[in-house]
């Protein structure tokens, strides 16, 4: 079985919580935006006729005639196929929250530079990002983080882990999460983490996970850069 990772090119994006999860159960896939051209094959496929149910956008994960669009609902299928999810019902819904959750914090650092319109340029709406980022620093970053870290505190299976005994998908994307408000916002985010000790040991105990840590080594993930959803703007973060 080989899954087919679609999203853009030169960014991590959205794309890399679903690239993290398939590295770190080694499972074989083609990650379309590595391939040349790969931003024209992402295009052509959403655009192909007799696409029953083609994905609003990227990324979106192909297996065979199978194909799933929003990170949410791709990592919660393949969470399942590759042993990177709980397996009764209610710990499983309780991933799919956590990690919807993980999604909207996505959105809100995404606004922070384009609070007013994706179609623009940053440098188009810098006062209003920087009143948005403002607000996001100095309340979103805090109240996030401290909720994950309470729901680890209250994990019955330990503070390991969000979700059961063992890593998840929901795991990943938090170590996503947080490597991503460090490269944005690094003043405000080593500081809250200060405060939430599990979080962070989390971070570092995924970062350590052998194929994650493989993975960043490899030289194949994309850096962080001012294209993608967490961007560095010193005016941002003072």
């Amino acid at each position: 079985m080989t899954y087919e990772l679609y999203y853009w090119s030169g960014i991590q994006g959205r794309g890399e919580f679903v690239r993290l999860t398939l590295e770190d159960a080694g499972a074989n896939y083609v990650d379309i935006a590595a391939q040349p051209n790969g931003d024209e094959k992402l295009s052509a496929f959403m655009e192909r006729d007799g696409l029953r149910r083609p994905p609003f956008a990227p990324p979106f994960l192909r297996n065979g005639d199978l194909v799933i669009g929003q990170t949410a609902a791709i990592l919660m299928y393949l969470g399942d196929r590759l042993g990177l999810a709980p397996t009764g019902e209610a710990e499983r819904l309780w991933a799919h929250q956590i990690q919807l959750t993980i999604a909207d914090m996505v959105g809100e650092a995404h606004d922070t530079h384009h609070p007013i319109s994706a179609h623009l340029y940053y440098e188009d709406q810098k006062s209003e990002a920087l009143r948005r980022a403002t607000h996001f620093r100095e309340l979103r970053i805090p109240k996030y983080l401290d909720w994950f870290e309470r729901i680890l505190a209250r994990n019955p299976h330990g503070d390991a882990y969000l979700v059961g005994g063992g890593a998840s998908y929901a795991d990943l994307s938090l170590f996503q999460l947080v490597e991503g408000l460090l490269y944005a916002f690094p003043n405000k985010a080593k500081a809250t983490l200060a405060k939430a000790s599990r979080v962070a040991a989390l971070h570092q105990r995924i970062g350590a996970r052998p194929r994650i840590q493989a993975y960043i080594e490899s030289g194949r993930r994309i850096e962080f850069n001012e294209q993608g959803i967490f961007r560095h703007y010193g005016e941002l973060d003072p």
